[in-house]
Order: C-alpha cells, then sequence, then structure tokens
C-alpha cells in the first residue's frame, strides 16, 4: 500500500487534551511500553473519527497492524466516551441559558434492507437516532446514546428521559414538529398546513424555526467528524463514538 502526508482540520489544542488524557490512562493502568507513543496513538484516533480512514489505512499509515490500530483507536474512544457529559451534567449548564434547543438526526449506518429496526420511514434509510441538546447560539452541550433508526424522535426523547429531565429542572426547551404531544416545557410549532393557520399561529411558526436553525449548526458540528457521515461498525460501538466526539468538541470549544 503506497503512503503519503495528510493532514487532519483539529486544532493541535484537541490533540494535546487527547494526549494528556491517554498519558493519564496509561499511567492509571500501568502500561510500560506502546508500539506508539501517546502523541501518536491520539493522531491515530483524530484521524479515524475525522476523516473517516480505514483501519487498514491508518496501520499503513502509523506503521502498525491493522489490529493495533483498532485496539489503540477503541482503547482512545473509550477514555473520550468517559469524559462525556451526562444529561444532568448537561442540564446544569443549560440552567444558566435562556433556553435550549432538542433535535434528533439520523446517523447513516451499512444495514441491509432486513435489518427493519435501524430503518428510518423519514429518512429512507438505515440509521442510528441521536438527540442533541444545543444552547442558544447552537453549541452542543448534550448527546445521547444511540437507538436504531426507525425509533421516532418523541420516542427517543421520552426513553431518555429528556422531556422529564428539561420540565422538571424548568429550563425551556424547543423542539420541532416531531416533538408534538411531548408536554412539559417543549415547545413545538403549531401543527397544520400554512393556509389554514391564523396570522398569529404563522408568525409564532417564523419566530419558532428561526430559533430551531440555530440548533442545526449542531448537526454540522457532528457531521463535520467524516467517521458519522457514515459509519460501517457494530452498532454496538456508536453510542461511545459520540460521546467521544462530543468530549472532543466540548474540549476545542472550552479552550477556543
Amino acid at each position: 500500500m503506497l503512503v503519503y502526508p495528510s493532514g487532519v482540520d483539529v486544532s493541535s489544542s484537541t490533540l494535546r487534551f487527547l494526549t494528556a488524557r491517554l498519558r493519564t490512562s496509561r499511567h492509571e493502568r500501568g502500561t510500560r511500553w506502546r508500539r506508539l507513543t501517546c502523541g501518536r496513538q491520539a493522531l491515530l484516533t483524530l484521524a479515524h473519527l475525522r476523516c473517516g480512514h480505514t483501519y487498514a489505512q491508518l496501520s499503513a499509515g502509523f506503521g502498525v497492524s491493522v489490529a493495533t490500530a483498532y485496539r489503540y483507536i477503541a482503547e482512545a474512544v473509550q477514555v473520550l466516551a468517559a469524559l462525556a457529559p451526562t444529561l444532568e451534567q448537561a442540564l446544569q449548564t443549560a440552567a444558566t441559558k435562556a433556553y435550549v434547543i432538542l433535535d434528533g438526526t439520523l446517523l447513516p449506518i451499512d444495514r441491509i434492507a432486513a435489518d427493519r429496526p435501524f430503518y428510518s420511514g423519514k429518512h429512507k434509510k438505515h440509521g442510528m437516532n441521536i438527540q442533541v441538546l444545543t444552547d442558544p447560539f447552537g453549541r452542543l452541550l448534550w448527546a445521547s446514546p444511540a437507538l436504531p433508526g426507525a425509533v421516532h424522535d418523541i420516542r427517543a426523547a421520552r426513553t431518555h428521559g429528556i422531556i422529564d429531565a428539561v420540565t422538571e429542572a424548568q429550563i425551556n426547551c424547543w423542539a420541532d414538529k416531531g416533538y408534538q404531544g411531548a408536554g412539559g416545557t417543549v415547545r413545538v410549532p403549531f401543527r397544520g398546513r400554512w393556509v389554514n393557520l391564523s396570522a398569529g399561529q404563522r408568525a409564532v411558526n417564523v419566530a419558532h424555526a428561526r430559533i430551531r436553525a440555530v440548533g442545526e449548526q449542531a448537526m454540522a458540528t457532528l457531521k463535520s467528524w467524516r467517521l458519522l457521515r457514515k459509519l460501517r461498525c457494530s452498532t454496538t460501538r456508536i453510542t461511545a463514538l459520540v460521546q467521544a466526539v462530543l468530549t472532543l468538541h466540548l474540549a476545542s470549544s472550552d479552550r477556543g
């Protein structure tokens, strides 16, 4: 396999952050020697998450076996995922904001047509449902565990306890029509065809859409990590991958 230099569009502070976390993890485990240093392992992981490079490509580029590349990345992902905020922690941060925006997205996966639990009728493809909370500026606060793509947004929100949590914390939450009937402090637009809505209802829906549009930045942030644009791994690993990306995003935001 031919090997050539390439770039990863993440900040050096993100690399330093992951390197420090891996160094701490190795110290806690009592690891004496590894084929790659903490810095090289961090770069290997970032190349996989950000660029979506395969294990075969990474093993050639970093001079390790495919099995070693897989093991190093899996270890780093677990270290990062463990640092991701819980829903309770995210709501503590959200309590200082005017409101939060709740939205869901589908992360595409490579599944055959027979895998119905993962097929989203809305998106017409197989994937995993992820719920996210963002602040009024579109910054990610929290990402949920992954559920099969056939699960609707309102059901996913209830499964994760998001609706009850924001209501109990008395945090105003803006969401789209997919969350109709959520109740509590969740605010959704009026249903119905535009021509059948009153002038007041139209005005409310326009204002509502402007607020929610900011939340689309969070989805763009998630999918700027190219691995999440088309996942070809076991569905049991997707939650950890999303949590790892969230941790890296929050770490870079704190240093920004």
